[in-house]
């Protein structure tokens, strides 16, 4: 099993779902000396095996995969049917027809079939969001040759994710950019300040930490590594470089200097997110529901109708958002490691 404590340069990319993440971003990171990670999310297995396959044609072997873990609470359907409501003037003027609430339910995101693809694969790193896999799960994964990560934002989800069996944590600060991993999605997203968070996890669980949320500068990567964990996690920097996916419209919000403002929002997913602020947000935010996977489902039609508008789309952005530049993704994890 490979260790995180190998990585000639301390600096892991986040794996952003949705499109940010290529395969040829995870290929440029490693090619730094860092490790890249593929976004499972929202993908089919077979195309999360087309996406590895891909990585290892770039000549890496040594990345890591991140998979959703599915919500341990139903969807309110109900809540999700007052959400579509307020929803329904805007989808309108776009010419959008929204699903309804009874089409709208519980997904577990291919959960099982990924983590069969993953011992297939023997993807070397295996990492979880919004939520603890099973014991059974994780030792599966481990009896496969995976190193197991689990991303908290608690230590009390670090402790339980030690129980677990998990190799290693990802741990996620307040400032980090899109999804919060909260295991659960309606609790308040924690705001205990990232080195405070790494320091009470450090008092309970000996594990090795991957420190990230608003990690874009060098100074910053130092002083959070100082701390004790063994790489620094990075995403919002990495969407401007040139092996990001990310859409034109998000990129170019990024460096607007107009917009000046991150917020946690459930508007677009249903999930905790941090996102640049934009009108649609300002407009949805009060009614949104945390209700994913179905919010994020309802909502995915308007974000495909204003794709190439940065106030209809969700600009997922950490707080230390302009520190990303133009570059390739080589140069920028060089430079924070």
């Amino acid at each position: 099993m490979v260790d995180l404590r190998d990585l000639a340069v301390p600096v892991v990319a986040a794996p952003m779902a949705g499109g940010p993440t290529t395969p040829e971003l995870v290929v440029a990171t490693n090619n730094a000396g860092g490790l890249g990670q593929l976004a499972a999310g929202y993908l089919t297995p077979e195309r999360v095996a087309s996406d590895i396959a891909a990585v290892r044609a770039g000549g890496v072997e040594t990345f890591g995969v991140n998979i959703f873990v599915p919500e341990a609470e139903p969807v309110n359907r109900e809540a999700v049917a007052r959400y579509r409501d307020h929803l329904l003037e805007y989808a309108a003027s776009l010419g959008v027809d929204l699903p309804t609430a009874d089409e709208l339910g519980d997904d577990d995101d291919h959960f099982d079939a990924k983590i069969a693809l993953m011992c297939d694969e023997r993807i070397p790193f295996v990492s979880f969001a919004f939520g603890c896999p099973s014991p059974d799960a994780v030792s599966e994964l481990r009896r496969h040759g995976c190193s197991v990560g689990v991303t908290v934002t608690t230590a009390d989800d670090a402790v339980l994710a030690a129980g677990t069996g998990a190799d290693w944590l990802c741990v996620q600060g307040p400032d980090a950019g899109g999804h919060r991993s909260v295991f659960d999605r309606r609790t308040e997203p924690p705001t205990q300040p990232l080195n405070d968070l790494v320091r009470a996890v450090r008092a309970r669980v000996d594990l090795p930490m991957v420190a990230a949320g608003g990690v874009a500068t060098p100074e910053r990567a130092d002083r959070v590594r100082s701390l004790g964990p063994v790489a620094v996690q990075v995403g919002t920097v990495l969407l401007r470089t040139h092996e990001a996916g990310t859409k034109p419209a998000h990129a170019s919000a990024l460096a607007d200097a107009a917009r000046t403002e991150t917020v946690v929002t459930c508007a677009f997913s249903g999930r905790p997110a941090r996102a640049l602020r934009n009108r649609f947000i300002d407009r949805f935010d009060g009614a949104a529901v945390a209700e994913y996977p179905a919010v994020n489902t309802l909502t995915g039609g308007l974000r495909r109708a204003t794709a190439t508008d940065p106030d209809g789309i969700n600009l997922w952005a950490g707080t230390g958002f302009r520190e990303g530049v133009v570059e390739s993704a080589s140069d920028t994890v060089r430079r924070l490691g």
